[in-house]
């Protein structure tokens, strides 16, 4: 019977053989695939790049096909002549012909849409190129002035125009430098962070007034800034021509900058941060200073570094308020103080080519470090607010890994004090007296 029903199943004993299904009855089973059958080929991968293959031929053959034409114009067809009309020729010839390519293969909006690009993408490439020419002029031209070491540790109490490049140098000018940077910083970074705080968390027409004049500010010439510290602060004043002078006209450039900068860093910051510090209880003084300035501590800090890079490259105001002196002065109250811009303008002016020299490596020494100051900036810019270094996400972690440990340290110890039970107390029972017989007798 067990046979029977163990066939009527279709079971079979393990390491028997599979009978084979009767002649005209459909298989049963699991039919696995063939393996040796071909795979059907993958979807080929859709290509993501806006440069694709027909443009940059249909750029390079533009390019090429214009400087040969403009060659022709230039030498066999017509009178044309110079550089510069070589240049503007060949590259409105450029544009039309690379239109004239696109225009086989697309609409006329893309033919638009690449004829834009193609201009952003060239006034791109003439910026850098600018760029990089200034900076290669200028330390090109120094070079024969930066590789003395005397350059940079002597100044030019014993030197004049016709001494050569082993004596004399720009200590006196990056003394003077450090020094008017110093008292700006110290008078613009407050006085920035608070107006921008008060333009954020004081809202109304004197703020709305007050942001308005700051943006009008940062396109103010700089000679207006140093005229107005002339008269002033000079001649109103009696203040003579000092460092002390010179570092209030740079930070009448600074402030404005300091101030937009650190406004635009400050609107950043999440809303919600602020709710949450007021739903707890806290005021407004104190939510700005552990809430906000803190979230945007990295931005605040780029906007100070930005404000330095512009203050430290001011030339006009320096001019009229510092004076100009040959030796080193470490007084900014009394006597002139010469900076790093003011003693390029100064040397540049002499027919001297050591003195031109000098200028030369003055200015590029000016220029590295108005360059490092943008690339720290840049640096710690490029951070959102609240966002951490490497440096401050390791102490994060750290932190967390310690208070982990003495959350555990803490929960074993209560789970110990459960385990071990609550303190046994023995109660005596009352004493029931003495026995009492049936009849309470």
């Amino acid at each position: 019977m067990t046979t029977d029903a163990t066939e009527a199943r279709g079971a079979t004993a393990p390491g028997s053989p599979t009978p084979a299904p009767p002649a005209g009855a459909a298989p049963t089973g699991t039919t696995l695939p063939d393996r040796t059958a071909v795979a059907p080929a993958h979807e080929r991968r859709r290509a993501t790049t806006t440069l694709r293959g027909t443009d940059v031929y249909a750029m390079l053959g533009s390019a090429a096909a214009s400087l040969s034409l403009t060659w022709l114009f230039f030498t066999r067809l017509a009178p044309f002549s110079g550089g510069l009309g070589f240049v503007v020729f060949a590259y409105v010839l450029f544009l039309a012909l690379y239109a004239l390519l696109v225009s086989f293969d697309e609409n006329g909006p893309a033919v638009r849409d690449r004829i834009a690009s193609a201009i952003v993408h060239s006034l791109a490439v003439i910026l850098l190129v600018a760029l990089a020419f200034v900076v290669v002029y200028t330390l090109w031209s120094g070079r024969k002035a930066l590789p003395h070491t005397n350059f940079f540790t002597q100044g030019m109490k014993h030197a004049g125009p016709l001494d050569p490049l082993t004596v004399g140098g720009i200590r006196h000018a990056m003394i003077g430098t450090l020094i008017q940077i110093g008292i700006a910083l110290a008078l613009t970074v407050p006085a920035g962070l608070l107006c921008a705080v008060f333009l954020n968390e004081v809202p109304g027409r004197f703020s709305r007034f007050v942001r308005t004049v700051v943006e009008a500010m940062t396109a103010l010439p700089s000679v207006v800034a140093g005229l107005f510290i002339y008269a002033t602060v000079i001649l109103s004043l009696g203040v003579p021509l000092s460092g002390l002078a010179a570092a209030l006209a740079i930070s009448v450039m600074m402030l404005p900058i300091i101030i937009r900068a650190s406004d635009v860093v400050i609107r950043l910051v999440p809303g919600t941060l602020r709710e949450a510090s007021y739903a707890l209880g806290s005021p407004r003084w104190r939510t700005v200073w552990h809430v906000v300035l803190p979230t945007a501590r990295s931005g605040l800090t780029t906007a100070v570094i930005l404000g330095t890079a512009r203050g430290v490259g001011e030339t006009s105001p320096v001019l009229l308020t510092a004076g100009f002196t040959a030796v080193t002065n470490l007084d900014p109250g009394n006597g002139p103080m010469v900076s790093l811009p003011l003693a390029t303008f100064e040397f540049v002016k002499s027919p001297q080519p050591a003195m031109i020299a000098r200028g030369f490596g003055t200015a590029a020494t000016l220029l590295v470090l108005v360059l490092i100051l943008f690339v720290i900036a840049r640096t710690i810019g490029g951070r959102g607010p609240g966002e951490l270094t490497r440096r401050g996400t390791h102490r994060r972690v750290v932190a967390s890994r310690r208070d982990q440990k003495r959350f555990a340290e803490r929960a074993a110890a209560r789970a110990s004090m459960a385990y071990s039970g609550p303190t046994t107390h023995h109660v005596q029972s009352p004493d029931p007296g003495p026995a009492q017989g049936v009849d309470g007798s």
